[in-house]
C-alpha cells in the first residue's frame, strides 16, 4: 500500500548562539503556521557538522525542544576534549529537521539511521554520539522508510559530500558491518544473552567462552560489531578507560573495516589497539587474562599450526589464555587454507565448553542474499552436496554464461548502474598470483586470470594488480575502502581471500578447471589449483599427514557463490560443468 508522505521541514543555519536566536525569531514571525508548529512544538532531529582535518565531524541528536537543547550544547563547551568545544572553534552548520508525523520513537529511529549513514560516508571523520537506539514497532513505524528517504534526498541536495547518494552509502563496507544496524529478533536475542553473560563473567571474575556458529550471510559480523560497540558505550558511561576489549580478525580487509568503524565512532580516541590480526594481538598482550573481552570474528581463519608469521601451535588456544571472556565466531564452510584447518576435536573443545556454559548460539537466518528458499537450496546443493539441480528463475538472478567476456560485460553493465555499482568479477584460485612479486613471464605486466576458448583469449588482472598504476592521491583516496568499493577494481578479478566477509550486488563467478563435472557430480581437482596453501598436506594432532585439498577447494567455491546480494553469474572453464549448468538453466 503506497502512502502519500508529506515533505519534511529542513532548515540549515550557522551553528552559533546568534544564528539560533535569529532563526527562533524568524520562525515565530515569518514561517507558515504549520511549519512553525512542527519546529517549535514537535520533536525534531538535528545534525551539528563542522570541518576537521579535510573531513567533517558530526553530532546527530533528537529533542522535544530544539532551541533549549541546542543552547545546552553551546553551554557545554567548557572542556577542550568535548565535541561541543571543538565544534565552537570551527565554521559549523546546524541542520534542523521536522515532520508532522514525528514522535519520540520515530525521531529516535531517524537519529539512529542518520548516524548509521553518516559514519559510512567517506567525508565523515567521526560521529560523536553515544550508542544508537533503534526502536521496535510504534505508530507510524510503517512510514519511517518513506519519511527517511525524503529527509536524506533533501539533505543530499543541500550537500552532496556530507550526504552522498543513498546507494553509495549502502554499498560501503562500513555501512554493512556497522554496529548501528537495527538487529533482527534472532540477532537481538543473541546480543542480550552475550552482553548479560559478559557482565556476569566480569562481576564474578569467571572465564567464559561464547561460541557463535553461523554460515555466510547470517549477520555474524553485524552482531559482533554491535556487541563490541555496546560494551564500549557502557564503559564510556562509567568513564572506565582501563577497559580492555579487542576485536581480532585474520583478514586484512576486515581489519581495515573494523578499524575504520572504531575510529569513526571515537573508540580509538580513548582506547588504543582495539582491532588487529591475531599475531599482532598476541604480541601486544602476552600476560594471561590481561584482556577483559576479546571478539574473534571469522575464527575459522585463525592459524592452527605455525607458519612464517606465527611460531605457535594454535592461535585460538593462545588468544583464550590472554582473555577473561572470548567470543568466537565460526563457520567451518569458510576454511580455505591447510594452516587454518580445524580437526573436529580441536574446535569442539571450545564449542562444547560454550554449550556447557550455556553460551552457544547458532545464527540461521540468511540476511545477505535477497533470495527465496528454492534459490538458496540450489546454491547449497551445488556448493555442499556437489550436485546440480534445475536452476530456479525467481527474483534472485542466476545466469550461466558461454564466455567469460560476456559475463564480464554484463557485470560492467551492472556496475554502471547506481543501484548495483558494487558488482565485480571474482574467481577461484586457479591462476598464479604472488603478492608483491612480478610475474615470471617477463612479457606480462600483471598476474592475471587467463581463459582460452579454442584460439580466443580473455584475460584480466587479479586483485591489487592495477593499484601500481594509481598516483599518490588516488592511492590515498582508496586507502580506507574495501577492494570492491574501489572504482578501478571493476577492471580486476577478485579472489576468495579478497571478497571473503563482503557483499557484492552481483557476483560474476569464474570457476577455473579445478572445478569439474563428471558422472553427474561436481568434483574437485587439486592438480588444477594454484592455491598451494589449500593443496599441501597437513600434519595432524596425532602426527599423521593428511590432505584436505578437495574439501578446502569446495569451501572456496561456496565463499564465491554466496557473495551476491541480488544475483549470481557463472562461467565454468570445464566444458562438462558449463554444459551441465546451461542445461540446468533451461526453462521447462
Amino acid at each position: 500500500m503506497s502512502m502519500n508522505i508529506t515533505k519534511p521541514i529542513i532548515r540549515k543555519i550557522k551553528d552559533n548562539e546568534t544564528a539560533l536566536a535569529e532563526f527562533e525569531k524568524d520562525i515565530k514571525s515569518n514561517e507558515a503556521e504549520d511549519a512553525k508548529d512542527i519546529i517549535m512544538n514537535f520533536p525534531t532531529v538535528y545534525i551539528h557538522n563542522w570541518p576537521e582535518t579535510k573531513k567533517y565531524d558530526v553530532y546527530v541528536g533528537e529533542s522535544n525542544n530544539i532551541f533549549a537543547r541546542t543552547r545546552q550544547h553551546y553551554q557545554s563547551k567548557i572542556k577542550h576534549e568535548t565535541w561541543q568545544y571543538r565544534m565552537m572553534q570551527k565554521n559549523a552548520s546546524l541542520y534542523i529537521i521536522g515532520h508532522e508525523h514525528f514522535n519520540k520513537s520515530l525521531t529516535l529511529d531517524v537519529e539512529n539511521r542518520l548516524m548509521h549513514y553518516l559514519m559510512s560516508v567517506d567525508k565523515v571523520r567521526q560521529v560523536h554520539n553515544g550508542r544508537g537506539n533503534p526502536q521496535k514497532s510504534y505508530y507510524p513505524s510503517e512510514e519511517f522508510e518513506g519519511i527517511f528517504q525524503k529527509i536524506w534526498t533533501e539533505l543530499h541536495e543541500s550537500d552532496e559530500e556530507l550526504f552522498p547518494d543513498e546507494n553509495i552509502v549502502k554499498d560501503s563496507a562500513i555501512y554493512k558491518a556497522s554496529p548501528l544496524h537495527k538487529l533482527t529478533d534472532e540477532q537481538e536475542d543473541a546480543k542480550i544473552q552475550i552482553v548479560d553473560c559478559i557482565a556476569l563473567a566480569r562481576n564474578k571474575n569467571e572465564k567464559q567462552i561464547i561460541f557463535i556458529d553461523g554460515e555466510a550471510g547470517t549477520g555474524k559480523t553485524v552482531l559482533n560489531s554491535s556487541i563490541f560497540y555496546e560494551l564500549y558505550c557502557q564503559e564510556e558511561e562509567k568513564d572506565n578507560t582501563e577497559f580492555k576489549c579487542c576485536m581480532v580478525v585474520n583478514h586484512d580487509e576486515q581489519v581495515k573495516v573494523y578499524s575504520d568503524i572504531a575510529k569513526k565512532l571515537g573508540i580509538t580516541e580513548k582506547y588504543k589497539d582495539v582491532v588487529s590480526k591475531a599475531s599482532t594481538f598476541l604480541n601486544r598482550h602476552e600476560d594471561p587474562d590481561s584482556v577483559d573481552v576479546v571478539f574473534i570474528d571469522e575464527a575459522h581463519l585463525l592459524f592452527t599450526q605455525g607458519n612464517q608469521g606465527y611460531s605457535g601451535k594454535n592461535q585460538l588456544d593462545d588468544i583464550v589464555k590472554r582473555a577473561k571472556v572470548v567470543v568466537i565466531v565460526f563457520d567451518e564452510n569458510q576454511i580455505l587454507r591447510m594452516d587454518q584447518y580445524w580437526e573436529k576435536q580441536m574446535i569442539d573443545r571450545y564449542r562444547n565448553k560454550a554449550i556447557e556454559q550455556h553460551n552457544h548460539i547458532t545464527l540461521t537466518k540468511q540476511l545477505r542474499m535477497q533470495a527465496d528458499d528454492e534459490t538458496l537450496a540450489w546454491i547449497d546443493a551445488f556448493t555442499k552436496k556437489q550436485i546440480i539441480n534445475k536452476i530456479p528463475h525467481h527474483d534472485y538472478e542466476i545466469k550461466i554464461f558461454d564466455s567469460p567476456e560476456v559475463l564480464d560485460l554484463e557485470i560492467h553493465k551492472k556496475a554502471n548502474s547506481e543501484k548495483s555499482r558494487l558488482s565485480r568479477v571474482i574467481a577461484n584460485y586457479d591462476w598464479d598470483y604472488k603478492k608483491g612479486k612480478k610475474p615470471e613471464d617477463a612479457s606480462k605486466k600483471y598476474w592475471e586470470v587467463d581463459v582460452w576458448i579454442e584460439d580466443q583469449r580473455w584475460h584480466k588482472p587479479w586483485n591489487y594488480e592495477l593499484e601500481q598504476n594509481l598516483d599518490k592521491d588516488e592511492k590515498k583516496k582508496i586507502k580506507e575502502q574495501a577492494w570492491a568499493e574501489q572504482a578501478h577494481t571493476i577492471n580486476e578479478v577478485g579472489s576468495t581471500y579478497t571478497i571473503q566477509g563482503f557483499d557484492l550486488n552481483y557476483a560474476g563467478v569464474i570457476l577455473g578447471k579445478s572445478v569439474k563435472y563428471r558422472d553427474g557430480k561436481i568434483v574437485y581437482d587439486p592438480s588444477e589449483s594454484s592455491n598451494g596453501k589449500a593443496t599441501k598436506k597437513r600434519t595432524m594432532e596425532d602426527g599423521t599427514k593428511q590432505n584436505f585439498a578437495k574439501e578446502l577447494l569446495k569451501h572456496e567455491v561456496r565463499v564465491l557463490m554466496t557473495r551476491g546480494v541480488n544475483g549470481l553469474y557463472i562461467y565454468a572453464c570445464d566444458d562438462q560443468l558449463r554444459e551441465a549448468l546451461k542445461k540446468a538453466a533451461e526453462q521447462e
